[in-house]
């Protein structure tokens, strides 16, 4: 691991440039002591030889040059001299210590110094059976000199440089041993320099991992007044300055969040390329909606196909598109605006509204003043045109009269039945009704109820029955409400029921409420025109406009008192075999009554 952090690797680059500045000085330094050594052997050499020169020219006396020389050469070095006439003179006086006379004589090398008269300086390494540990290489001065009785010789001043590869072989020892020191040393002060730089960093990167954790109040601590001591303060200022622009990032989001959550329309952030980014609970409602309709093919990278339309428009012109999509009767209203990131489109946002609600009213208010048109339209125009029979005398006799004035006087009550239907279904669904909760023996209030259609129904040759409830079973609710119901559907049920039908109302009392049904054997309702027999101004019978023929309110007045009551209110019916309505009315607690 310690290759991967700052510390192994500064510490390595210290390490590797000053290694390799030490293997090059060393290097240096091997090679210019080692010319050095044989440099100053050759120089000494020379001069030597100069001198022996000087002193076999000057001294007649052979043996008293010799003497002299002997006393001049150190004990490292050899001289052979060399006369002319063949003679051979040693120094040290011991031959066993001297190189053989054949390497000097060897290539001609004595007769071309005495031709030539010149000094000659070379390196040789003797024969095999000479080449010894002393002598495996030598470094040899030859110079020519002239006695005074001016015979020629020759003078071979040699040495072994045995004693330079030692010298050199110390020298090495010494500058490897320097060098290994100062190695070792500079890998102690590269540790500790590498300690020093990188501990404030490694303060500073386990502080940056602690801010990645949201732990803002994290400080750096401040040990130098240097460049990192400077990035200390500057990472401190910049926790501060984070925590402080993530405090209010997060209170915007939440703000945001919360605007987003409470409002009734669905948005919807897209980016550039149409991936969904954000949706409030309406627009996931709204996504769902399509989602799981499993007729529905239309989407497009999650949204719906008019929607991803809309989107690719709203990118591509920069404007405000428009538009509204409908799925299983209902109905949004989707605008798409683009945002903007700089001067560039970097997505949109979608905001989706239910105008289910709303189209589904505009539709009611405009059916409902078409059949208040047309319920009014007909007593009026008959009241107009009776009136206008009496007025112009066109009714001669009373009987005439009479039957014109019955026609204005049962137009006259149908309207006063619509007014009044009318009245209350706006009270109703206005919220201004108030249930009255009283206990009620059933079975006579039922009864009672039953008896006011008692001579409508011999007259028709119906017959009504009442089952299912016992004479001291009670229950609570409004009576006036519940009556106004079981009158409307009672009344439905015989006029829709023919001669010699039955008209039976049903009651069974359980512990969770009341069930009430009224069953005829009328000519039932077509099976298309069920789910609408609770909407205002629906009649099963579109033929009957007049006489005893319903407003077509009173079904939507019945369902608006049962939902009074927290109770619901169903039909049942098959063409030609007649029609049930159910009633169910939940039991109160007796304090919650009223």
């Amino acid at each position: 691991m310690i290759w991967k952090s700052v510390v192994g690797k500064l510490w390595a680059t210290i390490l590797l440039l000053v290694g390799f500045v030490l293997f090059v000085l060393t290097m240096f330094l091997l090679q210019f002591f080692q010319r050095y050594h044989v440099n100053e052997i050759e120089d000494d050499l020379k001069r030597t030889a100069a001198k022996v020169s000087f002193i076999m020219e000057e001294h007649e006396n052979l043996e008293l040059a010799l003497e002299i020389t002997g006393e001049l050469v150190d004990q490292a070095t050899r001289v052979i001299v060399f006369l002319e006439e063949g003679d051979q003179f040693y120094l040290p006086n011991d031959r066993n210590v001297h190189l053989p006379v054949d390497v000097f004589t060897e290539d001609n090398l004595l007769p071309r110094i005495l031709a030539t008269g010149e000094s000659v300086e070379l390196e040789i390494s003797p024969p095999g059976e000479v080449n010894t540990d002393e002598y495996s290489h030598v470094k040899v001065v030859g110079t020519p000199f002239i006695k005074p009785d001016g015979e020629n010789g020759v003078a071979f001043i040699y040495q072994s440089l045995e004693v330079v590869r030692d010298t050199a072989n110390q020298t090495t020892k010494l500058i490897l041993l320097a060098a290994g020191i100062a190695f070792v040393l500079t890998t102690i002060f590269a540790f500790f320099l590498s300690t020093r730089i990188t501990a404030p960093l490694l303060k500073m990167r386990e502080a940056a991992f602690e801010v990645a954790r949201e732990k803002f109040d994290t400080k750096v601590p401040i040990l130098t007044n240097d460049e990192i001591g400077e990035l200390a303060t500057a990472f401190n200022q910049m926790g501060k300055q984070l925590k402080y622009n993530m405090s209010a990032l997060r209170q915007e989001k939440e703000q945001l969040s919360s605007i987003l959550s409470s409002m009734a329309d669905g948005v919807i952030t897209l980016n550039r390329d149409g991936t969904i980014l954000m949706t409030n609970p309406p627009a996931e409602r709204f996504l769902q909606y399509w989602y799981y309709d499993k007729s529905n093919t239309q989407i497009i990278d999650g949204l719906p196909a008019k929607v991803y339309d809309l989107f690719q428009s709203a990118v591509l012109t920069e404007q405000e598109q428009t538009g509204e999509i409908s799925l299983q009767m209902r109905t949004w209203t989707v605008i798409v605006s683009p945002l903007y990131n700089q001067s560039s489109v970097r997505g949109a946002v979608a905001v989706v509204r239910d105008m289910t609600e709303e189209r589904k009213m505009d539709k009611i208010r405009k059916d409902f003043i078409a059949n208040v048109s047309h319920e009014l339209r007909t007593p009026i125009s008959m009241l107009q045109g009776y009136s206008e029979a009496i007025v112009d005398d066109i009714a001669s006799s009373d009987e005439e009269k009479k039957e014109i004035a019955k026609v204005i006087y049962d137009e006259s009550l149908r309207m006063g039945r619509l007014v009044n239907d009318l009245l209350d279904l706006a009270s109703i669904e206005a919220g201004h009704i108030t249930v009255y909760h009283e206990t009620l023996e059933l079975y006579h209030y039922l009864d009672r109820v039953l008896k006011k259609f008692s001579g409508i129904a011999k007259e028709k040759e119906i017959v009504l029955e009442l089952k299912g409830i016992e004479k001291d079973d009670t229950f609570a609710f409004d009576e006036d409400k519940i009556e106004q119901v079981l009158t409307n559907l009672i009344d439905n049920a015989i006029r829709h029921t023919p001669g010699g039908g039955k008209v039976q109302v049903q009651g069974k009392v359980m512990d969770k409420g009341l069930l009430l049904e009224v069953m005829d054997t009328g000519s039932g309702i077509l099976e298309e025109d069920l789910p609408f027999v609770f909407e205002r101004f629906y009649k099963g019978d579109k033929s009957r406009t007049r006489g005893r023929s319903g407003t077509g309110l009173g079904l939507s007045i019945a369902k608006n008192i049962i939902d009074a009551h927290e109770g619901h209110i169903s039909v049942q019916s098959k063409v030609g075999q007649g029609t049930t309505f159910s009633i169910f009315i939940p039991r109160k607690s007796r304090e919650n009554d009223k």
